[in-house]
Formats: structure tokens, sequence, C-alpha cells
């Protein structure tokens, strides 16, 4: 493997522009995955990332070890520990940074049995929550308006702790079209909604709207559902983070279809 010792060094700066610029990032393709979980989701889920990078440290690391058997040598960089602390935003450093192509938007499919349907969300710590529960409960499609944060930014793929891999995400999606189109029911949240998320049968085929932290859901994209509900809250707050409410929902909807025998 290549050793690399001073911050001058080209391969060096580029992978610093690309974990500092989202810019930089969309333009050349490229996403950064910081940690050995996220490196070997990855593995696990799509293949051989384009560079491996290392620190000394990490090089000690028996999962990093591990993981290193099956990439080139030719892709793998050691950094000093000084050098690969300038890369990470967590803090303490985990030793191993990917660089991995970004995955280019795909249309949502015709046909889908459900979908996640995500509108301008901007925080990225919310999206990677909502990617990591989707997964969990068997909610294969998300589907991202255009204005949404980028899904394969480091913080979404951090919070996201490897369910990117395992998800079908569209971004730049049309969202009140698809959902028109949806064979199924369109099922929006709303807080001051009238109906009860409980009362509402999600077991089928299912689209669930979610609109941006602050704003909610568009009047277009309301107008486009079938039904309205809301989660009841008893408490005395008027309402949940977003990536809450989803978890909610979606387990509603996996204990449903458990009572129901569908899973």
């Amino acid at each position: 493997m290549k050793r690399i010792s001073s911050a001058a060094n080209p391969g060096f700066k580029a992978l610093r522009e690309l974990v500092d610029s989202s810019r930089e990032r969309r333009q050349s393709g490229l996403s950064i995955l910081d940690g050995i979980h996220l490196v070997q989701a990855y593995q696990s889920g799509v293949g051989v990332p384009e560079e491996v990078w290392l620190s000394e440290g990490g090089l000690e690391n028996n999962e990093i070890k591990h993981i290193i058997k099956s990439i080139p040598s030719s892709r793998i960089l050691l950094l000093s520990d000084s050098l690969f602390a300038q890369l990470s935003h967590v803090v303490t450093p985990t030793g191993i940074v990917a660089v991995v192509k970004t995955p280019r938007p795909r249309p949502a499919p015709a046909q889908m049995d459900a979908c996640l349907m995500l509108e301008d969300l901007q925080d990225p710590g919310n999206l990677g929550s909502i990617l990591r529960t989707a997964a969990a409960a068997g909610m294969r499609h998300v589907l991202l308006s255009k204005n949404s944060v980028h899904a394969w930014s480091p913080r979404v793929l951090r919070a996201g702790m490897g369910a990117h891999f395992t998800l079908d995400i569209h971004e730049q999606a049309d969202l009140a079209a698809t959902a028109k189109a949806f064979k199924g029911q369109v099922v929006a949240t709303s807080r001051g909604a009238a109906r009860s998320l409980y009362g509402c049968n999600l077991s089928g085929n299912v689209a669930l709207l979610f609109g941006n932290e602050g704003s909610g859901l568009s009047r277009a994209l309301r107008g486009a559902a079938h039904v309205e509900v809301s989660i009841p809250m008893p408490g005395k707050l008027e309402s949940l983070n977003v990536a809450a409410a989803v978890a909610v929902c979606l387990y509603e909807r996996v204990r449903q279809m458990q009572a129901s025998g569908k899973s």
C-alpha cells in the first residue's frame, strides 16, 4: 500500500476536498464512507470501494485488517494519525475512510408494493435515521423530492449506518406525480388530521408521505393523498420530530402486517 506523509500530497488534497465539499462530491460523482461499519456494509451490499484510506493506528485494528484483505493494495493508502484526523468529522476517528461511486438518481419503478415519500427534508441526521428505520421495517423504496438534502452526504451516510446499501433510494423524484400514479393507498401525515394513524389500514399497498421539518407537506402533495392521518399525542407537545414520526408509522404498518399474517 502507498504511504502518504504530507498534507501537500495531491491525492490527500483531493480527498480533503471530497470530505469538505458537497459540490465536489456531486461534480465528481463520489461519496465518502467514514468508519468500519459503513465500509463493511458497502463491501457486503455493493463491492470494492474505489479507494480506502487508513490511519497508522487504524491499521492495527483487526476489523480493518479483515476489510482490506479483499481490497487490491493499489487502492489502499496509509496516512499518519495526524493527517487522518484532518479527514474525519467525528470526535474519535475510526481509522478508515473509503471513496465510492455515488449511485446515480434512478426513477422510481412504475409498480411498487409500498414506498416512503419525503418532501424537502433538510436535516441530514433526520434523513439518515429515516433510512435506517425504513431498512429495518422492510420498506424498500424511499423517494426524495428535488429540494431534499442529498442522501449520499457524509452525515446522512453516518446516520444511516449502512441502510443505504439495502434500500432503493430515488432522489429528485416528482412526488406528486408518483403519488397520483401509485397503485394503492396514499397516506399523508398531518398534525391536524382528524383521523388517527391507528384507525388506518396500512397493511396493503401503501405510500406514506412526510413533509419538511418546519412546514410539513405542500398543498400539492397533500392533494394527491387518499387520506390524511395524525399520530395521537396525549402529552403536552404538539408535534414529533419527522424521523420519530416516520418510525411510528412504519412500525404501525409492521404491526398490522404481522397481525394480518402478511409478514
